[in-house]
């Protein structure tokens, strides 16, 4: 019998989101790691069941509206990664960091409104506990042509 969801993932499901299978690493790296209070998170592809929706740069192939979408998904994938070390998403206190990789077309210089679709996500979830520092860089290219890449750091509760 499992156990029932926490209260973050209740508000998940009230969103209209449910929380991933952690992705296996696309190469020699674990999904996140704990130390102490804190779990950093690899860098989250926007994968949904195992392929990307949409590949290239933002602001070619990709606009950034999409791009904003798929932040929210690489957001949701580390909120997987971060339940799979510490077990349960209510002992998140706090996001403390995202950082957001952006596959840009030359031009593009929307980075923060498409790292906006993550930091909303974690906002809306989390609550203030999910308000949170951010860098948002632009980048020529992600792995697997990502339009987007996001990672997160939280402080856990004990």
């Amino acid at each position: 019998m499992s156990a029932p969801a926490g209260r973050v993932e209740a508000k998940l499901a009230e969103l209209g989101l449910k929380l991933p299978e952690v992705t296996p690493p696309l190469a020699a790296y674990v999904p996140a790691v704990q130390t102490g209070r804190y779990v950093y998170t690899s860098g989250q592809v926007p994968l949904v069941d195992g392929s990307l929706p949409v590949a290239g740069k933002v602001g070619s192939e990709v606009s950034p509206e999409q791009a904003k979408e798929l932040a929210a998904v690489c957001a949701l994938n580390a909120l997987a990664a971060v339940k799979s070390v510490a077990g349960d998403l209510d002992r998140i206190a706090r996001v403390v960091k995202v950082v957001g990789f952006v596959a840009s077309a030359p031009h593009f210089t929307g980075q923060p409104g498409v790292v906006n679709g993550a930091s909303e996500l974690l906002g809306n979830v989390l609550g203030d506990a999910g308000v949170h520092a951010r860098s948002a860089v632009g980048v020529s290219v992600l792995p697997i042509d990502a339009p987007v890449e996001v990672e997160i750091q939280v402080e856990l509760r004990d």
